[in-house]
């Protein structure tokens, strides 16, 4: 298509496809050429640079998203450098006069987008965000004194009142390409695949485009959310959506899942309500994170920043191995490592250990997800972790001290996802498998373990961890 007018450029940040657009699709509305525009600015969060597995999903949802606007005659610009200067130089280059993206809810975002904003429209920009990434945005949630909410069920309560809003229809044979657009860098000039091949494993476990999404939705829709209360605390089940990488990257959005499960009449009913529960915490945890913007540094309950922590880096590089010597806790950090997720009530069991058998500072761990979790996402990992720390809002508490033996007992009993794992342990019996230490000596013979060799010790005794987090406890509360 030819240039008409000024062109609109349209900047995709966490929002990468085409349908339920709101951006996308004001920018159609505009009527003028588009410039659909990608900006890596490793920078823009110097807290939280894009992590490992992270880097590898967006490279392949980049490229997905641009053959997606091939279709239509579109074709992704991709740059690499300072947000503020890399939107200059395209508003220039093109004689753009608007801007148009959907908003994201990061505290530095936030600051960083407000003045972007202001300063594009004091030069004459027509500058708009909008929403694509929540059912309900914080800003237009509150309780009934007009303060944020603290509290899950209250908040979760409230919003299940409200109407969903219908995902956005994308009228995207109308977009017009924009012939004043330079090409910009090719995917390959923005690095963000390894260059040592550790995420080998991840290709056969993800793929990640709109399509993949689409079609994990359908599935979980047709057959595993109809047991989700039970399965999606089974670990080797897959029994729940995964789709946390694709709703993180902005390759599905929580209003095509709804509507979703509103076309196939499993909006209601005691596993549908769970699973709203799921991302009901998602809409929570971004709230939390909007209202209280130090929450993904330092602690919700500000008095849990004084809370006396042991960091020791033995304990800490035993855990991110996934050689703490208890079975499911290794199993669930190796499968962290090999395909860039792990199943959710393992991601508890194994923070739990961390933080409390071992006093490692929840930060640490939060870290680490952020680094290794293809769906690693500032609110949910921040609010997940300081859940299981105790000094979140409405936070487990500290003095709640999950059992690894028992977690894996109840929920892997006969050791199936510790098997695949921890293949070194693949021989033993279900009686044995969560505590090897305790087989006797004809058992870890005749499954070949020799432990402290083959598989290690337990790094802390039950029994002695959970002491030294009582003791921790009661110290934090004395001060």
């Amino acid at each position: 298509m030819t240039q008409t007018s000024a062109a609109t450029l349209v900047w995709f940040r966490h929002d990468l496809r085409i349908d339920d657009n709101a951006a996308l699709q004001a920018a159609i509305e505009r009527g003028q050429p588009l410039v659909p525009l990608y900006i890596l600015d490793v920078n823009e969060d110097p807290d939280w640079p894009i992590g490992g597995a992270s880097r590898w999903w967006l490279h392949h949802a980049l490229h997905d998203l641009d053959q997606q606007l091939n279709k239509y005659g579109l074709s992704l610009v991709l740059v690499e450098g300072d947000t503020h200067t890399e939107l200059n130089k395209w508003i220039q280059s093109t004689g753009a006069h608007a801007v148009y993206w959907n908003r994201r809810y990061e505290p530095a975002i936030i600051e960083r987008d407000k003045q972007l904003k202001q300063e594009l429209q004091a030069d004459g920009i027509d500058a708009k965000s909008f929403n694509s990434a929540l059912l309900f945005e914080p800003h237009t949630i509150q309780n009934k004194s007009g303060d944020p909410y603290k509290v899950f069920t209250p908040y979760w309560r409230y919003c299940r009142t409200l109407s969903v809003p219908a995902p956005v229809k994308t009228e995207i044979k109308q977009a017009k390409s924009c012939n004043k657009a330079a090409p910009g860098l090719k995917l390959a000039d923005l690095k963000l695949l390894p260059d040592i091949n550790w995420d080998a494993v991840f290709y056969h476990h993800w793929t990640p485009t709109v399509a993949a999404a689409r079609q994990r939705l359908k599935k979980f829709v047709q057959d595993p959310i109809d047991d989700y209360d039970r399965s999606r605390d089974i670990p080797e089940e897959d029994g729940t959506s995964r789709l946390s990488p694709y709703l993180h990257f902005g390759q599905i959005g929580p209003r095509q899942i709804w509507a979703a499960l509103s076309q196939a009449d499993k909006v209601s009913g005691k596993d549908a309500e769970c699973y709203w529960s799921e991302i009901g915490w998602r809409e929570f945890s971004y709230h939390l994170l909007y209202h209280f913007p130090y929450s993904h540094k330092t602690a919700f309950r500000p008095e849990y920043d004084a809370f006396p922590w042991q960091p020791n880096e033995d304990f800490l590089a035993a855990w991110q191995q996934g050689q703490t010597g208890y079975p499911i806790v290794d199993a669930g950090m190796r499968q962290l490592w090999s395909i860039g997720w792990m199943h959710n009530r393992v991601r508890m069991i194994v923070a739990s250990l961390l933080v409390k058998h071992l006093l490692q500072p929840w930060q640490d761990g939060a870290a680490w997800f952020w680094d290794t979790l293809v769906d690693a996402d500032l609110a949910s990992n921040s609010q997940g972790w300081q859940w299981t720390a105790g000094s979140g809002a409405d936070a487990s508490p500290y003095f709640r001290i999950f059992n690894p033996i028992t977690q894996g007992e109840k929920f892997d009993p006969e050791g199936a996802y510790v098997r695949h794992w921890v293949p070194e342990l693949k021989d033993l019996p279900a009686s044995s498998i969560h505590q090897p230490w305790k087989a006797s000596s004809d058992i870890l013979q005749r499954a070949k373990v020799h432990l402290g060799k083959d598989y290690p010790e337990p790094i802390i005794k039950h029994i002695e961890g959970r002491g030294r987090a009582l003791q921790a406890y009661e110290k934090f509360k004395g001060r």
